[in-house]
C-alpha cells in the first residue's frame, strides 16, 4: 500500500514513516503544505495522512482543494488534543478519519486498514461495534434510532474503546489518550466516566437484550466487547 505522509514535525514522522514500513506500507513524506498537495494531485496514493497545522498550505485547506478536484483518495487527519473544532469541520469537508496526537503507531495502522477495507463501506465518521453506533461529527450514541448525546471526555473515551473491541486497555492507556500525559495516574477519573458512559448505553438497552458492554478487567483496565 502506498501512503502520503504530510507532516512538518521531523520527529513525529520519522515515527510514523518508520512505524508503517515495518508494516509493509510504502510511505512518501512531505513536510511542507504545498509539496503535500502537489505529491497528492501528481501521484495515485492508496491513503493521505494529513497533519492539520503545516507551514505553507495547511492540512485544511489541502483537503478542501482535494475534494473539490474530484480527489476521492481517503485522508486520516492528524490534529492536536485541544483542536475539536477542525476535527468536526475535516470530517464535514470529506476527511475520512482522524486521529489525535500524541497516538501510538499500531492505532493509526489499524486505522489504515479499517479505512483501506471499508473504502466502499460506510462513512467513516460512524464508527459501528455490535448494535451500537457514534456517530464522529455529531458527537452522538445511536443505537436502532435511539441516540444520547456525549460529552467531549465521554466520546474520547468511548471511541477510543469502540476502535480497539475485545482489546484490553489499561486505566494508563486511557488517561493517556483522553486525558492527556501529565494527568495525575491515581485519579480515578477514568472510572468515573466509565460509569457516566455505561448509564447511557443502558438507556438505549431495549428490554432483556445487551446493544454493547464495557467491561472491567481487574487489576489492569477496561474493554469493549464486540458480541
Amino acid at each position: 500500500m502506498n501512503i502520503l505522509l504530510v507532516e512538518d514535525e521531523q520527529k513525529i514522522a520519522e515515527f510514523i514513516c518508520a512505524g508503517l514500513r515495518a508494516k509493509g506500507f510504502s510511505v512518501n513524506h512531505c513536510s511542507d503544505g504545498n509539496q503535500g498537495y502537489e505529491a497528492a494531485n501528481q501521484n495515485s496514493y492508496d491513503a493521505i495522512i494529513l497533519d492539520i497545522g503545516l507551514p505553507g498550505r495547511d492540512g485544511l485547506d489541502i483537503l478542501d482543494g482535494l475534494r473539490k478536484n474530484g480527489n476521492k483518495t481517503p485522508i486520516i487527519l492528524l490534529t492536536a488534543r485541544n483542536e475539536l473544532g477542525d476535527r468536526v469541520q475535516g470530517l464535514e469537508m470529506g476527511a475520512d478519519d482522524y486521529l489525535a496526537k500524541p497516538f501510538y503507531v499500531e492505532e493509526l495502522n489499524a486505522r489504515l486498514n479499517a479505512l483501506l477495507r471499508r473504502q466502499e463501506g460506510k462513512p467513516q465518521h460512524l464508527l459501528e461495534v455490535a448494535s451500537l453506533q457514534l456517530n464522529c461529527i455529531n458527537r452522538t450514541l445511536n443505537c436502532d434510532g435511539q441516540s444520547v448525546e456525549m460529552t467531549s471526555r465521554e466520546f474520547s473515551l468511548l471511541e477510543h474503546l469502540m476502535r480497539s473491541p475485545d482489546k484490553i486497555l489499561t486505566r494508563g492507556q486511557l488517561l493517556e489518550h483522553v486525558w492527556g500525559f501529565d494527568f495525575d495516574p491515581c485519579t480515578n477519573v477514568v472510572d468515573v466516566c466509565i460509569k457516566r458512559i455505561r448509564r447511557k448505553i443502558s438507556s438505549l438497552e431495549k428490554a432483556g437484550e445487551m446493544v454493547g458492554a464495557i467491561e472491567s478487567v481487574r487489576g489492569t483496565g477496561y474493554r469493549f466487547s464486540s458480541r
